[in-house]
């Protein structure tokens, strides 16, 4: 059977090269440390201030700025209400045994929605939506090897191209914000931090690897209303898979994330674990598809849907099992 007919289950310009930008600036300062510093600094004070002009504006507004890459940072905060998704590209001869590692995994893999080869509108998820530009960053790898990080994927696509949308744990964050629980990395505009584990996932066809989480950390005494809230949201990876002691799930050092930022756990506070959209990121590496491109840590696709439960927007494509 296509994938068209598993994809009918569910429902839902000039920009920047970042690469090369990031590699003239090295090549200019590489034997000034101090004034690379600088510039990393003043581009990260650049994207904080960006971030909490967008934080404030309309859906709209927020998808021109990303679309004309004015916008380049990650995405927690912005346009809240609405869904935000991981994205997976890759051609179509792939795509089929993709489509089943996500449905063995459903944690960190959430279906959303699959395109139609070629169709780079994502109509379902908003009525306007080009995958090509519509994100605020790209990863783009060939053979498993990351090449590029570009603002627009225009120049890369192709016919035979197929985009996935995977829920993402920036849409169970608005929830917990309306509830009063304090998010830093938001407040101060950073990448929540994302960590490796030995949590394996099921394999499907040459798509294989550990789940990836993200962390938040809250008090003890928040743990249980987390859990609560957070499990409503399938598409959004639900209710954390460990909290505590990072150590069981192969973390050995907390302040090393192996993407995003620095955490900021204080004293007494729990870290809580949730499956992370970029657990299939690592998969498609270990696959090492000719082309494969996908949304950088952090930056994600904002859709037109509601940030609802399951009880408004239904349940994401799922197996059985949990698959974490």
């Amino acid at each position: 059977m296509s994938l068209e007919f598993f994809a009918t289950l569910f429902y839902f310009r000039p920009c920047r090269r970042v690469a090369s930008r990031t590699m003239r600036l090295f090549s200019r300062w590489h034997l000034e440390p101090s004034r690379l510093d600088q510039g990393r600094e003043s581009r990260a004070v650049s994207d904080f201030q960006q971030f909490k002009r967008l934080s404030v504006r309309p859906l709209g507004h927020v998808r021109q700025a990303i679309r004309k890459g004015v916008y380049c940072g990650q995405t927690a905060g912005l346009a809240p209400g609405k869904q935000q998704c991981n994205v997976a590209i890759l051609p179509l001869d792939c795509a089929m045994d993709f489509f089943t590692y996500c449905f063995r995994n459903p944690r960190p893999c959430p279906l959303v929605h699959v395109s139609d080869a070629g169709d780079p509108i994502m109509r379902p998820l908003g009525h306007d939506i080009d995958i090509r530009t519509d994100i605020p960053q790209f990863n783009i790898y060939r053979d498993g090897r990351l090449i590029e990080t570009v603002s627009d994927i225009s120049d890369h696509w192709r016919d035979d191209l197929v985009s996935f949308a995977l829920g993402c744990s920036f849409s169970f964050e608005d929830a917990l914000l309306s509830r009063g629980f304090r998010l830093r990395h938001i407040e101060r505009g950073r990448t929540v931090p994302m960590y490796r584990t030995n949590v394996q996932t099921r394999r499907a066809g040459a798509f294989w690897g550990p789940t990836v989480v993200s962390m938040r950390p809250f008090s003890p005494d928040d743990i249980d209303d987390v859990c609560e809230i957070t499990g409503r949201y399938p598409y959004a990876h639900g209710e954390p898979i460990h909290i505590g002691n990072p150590e069981r799930i192969g973390i050995e050092n907390l302040e090393k994330p192996d993407w995003g930022d620095l955490p900021d756990v204080q004293d007494g506070e729990l870290p809580a674990f949730w499956a992370c959209g970029v657990t299939p990121q690592v998969a498609l590496r270990n696959a090492r598809p000719s082309l494969c491109i996908t949304h950088a840590p952090g930056r994600m696709l904002i859709c037109d849907l509601p940030n609802t439960g399951p009880d408004d927007n239904g349940s994401p494509v799922r197996d059985s099992s949990h698959g974490s």
